[in-house]
């Protein structure tokens, strides 16, 4: 089977603040090959899944040109609760590493010196629809990330009749 390129214009993508999901994937593989975006979708779904079950069952997963997927021991350590500044114990657990082919990283380093390059780059960068940035005036913990806000914030609109607060 020759192997197919695909040349994604940033053009092809709607540029959605959550970055690109799997459906303008699909969408843009689709244009390309000329196929239904229910076939694209089902072959995208597929490798995807064959990747997952892969790397349960051998531990590893090398994509040539692309990177390599890993199963780590990632060891038990001793923690601060960001909320009550006390030390919890975390468990050992399994993760995902990947590690980006040489092809990926040359390309990611390159964006740099590319004309016109993406607005995301630019550290200011704020995607449309994002919440505002903390102030140094802010209210919040000083401990918790933008990330931390960001899950409150979705679990709050997920769930608009819940009590407000900090809940897990």
């Amino acid at each position: 089977m020759m192997p197919i390129s695909l040349h994604i214009r940033t053009s092809q993508l709607d540029g959605s603040a959550s970055g690109v999901t799997k459906k303008e994937i699909v969408r843009v593989i689709s244009e390309e090959l000329g196929l239904t975006q229910q076939q694209t979708k089902e072959v995208v779904q597929r490798t995807f899944d064959s990747i997952v079950e892969m790397l349960v069952r051998e531990g590893r997963v090398e994509l040539r040109n692309f990177g390599v997927f890993e199963v780590k021991l990632r060891a038990a350590r001793s923690a601060r609760n960001p909320k009550t500044s006390q030390q919890v114990h975390v468990p050992e657990k399994y993760v995902v590493s990947f590690k980006p082919g040489k092809e990926m990283e040359q390309r990611v380093q390159n964006l740099s010196e590319q004309p016109g390059r993406p607005a995301w780059l630019d550290p200011d960068y704020e995607p449309e629809g994002s919440p505002p940035q903390p102030t140094a005036d802010s209210t919040e913990h000083p401990a918790r990330s933008t990330h931390s806000q960001n899950l409150k914030s979705a679990r709050e609109a997920d769930h608009p009749n819940r009590p407000t607060g900090d809940w897990a």
